[in-house]
């Protein structure tokens, strides 16, 4: 009998119970703004990179959840510990008056992204899964394209001071499970199991923004550029140079040749796709101390750099 995978990361249909598993056996973990899962060690800022973290361990589907449940905040287990604190004596000064209203400036609505939708012409692989927000079903092939009805969330998720929920409704909730449940908002005809095909009028991006900070051994850059597809993104390191080839899941591409300040070893060299960007890692060839990334970028007059150098 089919089941539904309720483990962390997985969610599949399957129909065999010794089908392999690949997902989070721990909680979520939410701290000071990091996001990640207990049971592994990557942290990141955003939501897209968070969900872009891969599960870490291989078991078996399972229809009962067996997460534990997160620990409580160290806050929270001083503030029960606390002894009780005496109350002040209140000022024998008479109140002071306060007006009804306070005039506020209204919050900005929030900007909703609208989903893309499939091209009519690519093939659809079996099991594939919706990629739209909140919604999660899976491609069977057995129900007509026009007949899909694709609930999801089309506004970005909040996390607010214990609170989690979604832009584009009202409804908060305080559980991390709680949140993925929660219903979509917005009906849509035929699901997103692909998107659009890269084809020809891929748009071509000229400029992204970077920036830069380094050890003694290594200089870390970050390159903002949004949805980039991780299967497909290229990245060649030479001795004094390095080639980006950066598409995205939206239709877009950014390519260029960075001539590098100083040499590095292309083989410890290394990088990695997220959300919001791209990261290196240029491990340094010599220990040079790098002003600027390109040769050619003009010199501010600092050198920026975490560690201490070490001793020649």
């Amino acid at each position: 009998m089919a089941g539904k995978c309720v483990h962390k990361a997985c969610g599949k249909t399957f129909s065999d119970p010794e089908e392999e598993c690949v997902y989070h056996p721990g909680p979520p973990v939410f701290h000071e703004g990091q996001k990640g899962w207990k049971c592994c060690k990557p942290r990141v800022l955003t939501f897209e990179e968070f969900l872009a973290i891969p599960p870490c361990t291989t078991g078996k589907h399972s229809t009962v959840d067996d997460t534990p449940a997160p620990e409580p905040e160290p806050e929270a287990e001083e503030a029960a510990a606390a002894p009780p604190v005496a109350v002040e004596k209140k000022s024998e000064r008479p109140p002071v008056a306060i007006p009804a209203t306070i005039p506020t400036t209204p919050p900005a609505k929030p900007v909703t992204e609208e989903p893309e939708s499939d091209d009519p012409d690519v093939e659809i692989p079996a099991n594939a899964t919706c990629r739209r927000r909140g919604c999660g079903a899976s491609y069977t092939g057995s129900t007509a394209r026009d007949e899909e009805k694709c609930t999801h969330h089309p506004g970005q998720p909040i996390f607010h001071e214990g609170s989690k929920g979604w832009s584009c409704c009202k409804r908060r909730v305080l559980e991390f499970d709680e949140f993925l449940r929660i219903p979509g908002c917005t009906e849509k005809t035929r699901h997103m199991f692909v998107g659009k095909v890269k084809g020809s009028s891929e748009e071509k991006v000229e400029s992204v923004r970077n920036d830069f900070y380094q050890t003694p051994t290594a200089v870390n850059v970050s390159v903002y550029f949004k949805k980039i597809d991780k299967e497909r993104a290229r990245v060649e390191f030479a001795s004094d140079s390095i080639v980006l080839d950066l598409p995205t899941t939206d239709n877009k591409r950014f390519q260029d040749t960075y001539s590098l300040f100083a040499a590095i070893d292309p083989e410890k060299s290394s990088f990695r796709v997220l959300g919001t960007k791209l990261e290196l890692t240029l491990v340094k060839a010599d220990g040079t101390s790098w002003p600027v990334l390109r040769s050619d970028d003009k010199w501010t007059g600092q050198r920026i750099q975490i560690g201490n150098a070490g001793r020649a």
